[in-house]
């Protein structure tokens, strides 16, 4: 994200003013079962509510032995979507390299200001991806 001076309490945030980030869900860790869960086997994970929350909410409930920085497990993270993937992650505390959970995406996690952040490209013309972290 660039850094410039101070933003406005009505400004957006730099990764969206200026870097071209775009909003993609959140993705909030449980331990609790949800309705309409759906497990990733490959991933360790079980998903839910991506595909019907209009604000983008994805819960997310990890096999004990997910092989994910705990961070990953225990505090809710923000995900953006880039065109560039290696030019979003220059200068940025990456957290996991970039990997690609399903096809057609390659997906990245960074800290910023010690908040995990999930970055996704997609490939164009790509099948749609359900498999997102």
């Amino acid at each position: 994200m660039s850094h410039h001076t101070p933003r406005g309490s009505q400004e957006p945030p730099s990764a969206i003013a200026s870097d071209g980030w775009r909003y993609h869900h959140i993705g909030i860790p449980t331990l609790t079962p949800r309705p309409g869960e759906l497990y990733l086997p490959g991933l360790k994970v079980y998903v839910s509510g991506f595909e019907s929350s209009p604000c983008g909410v994805q819960w997310m409930r990890f096999d004990a032995d997910a092989p994910y920085p705990e961070i990953l497990k225990t505090v809710p993270h923000v995900a953006f979507e880039v065109d560039d993937l290696a030019a979003a992650l220059v200068g940025k505390e990456i957290l996991t390299p970039p990997n690609s959970p399903s096809e057609g995406v390659t997906v990245a996690m960074i800290l910023d200001h010690g908040a995990p952040v999930e970055l996704l490209a997609f490939q164009p013309g790509g099948p749609a991806v359900n498999a997102k972290l």
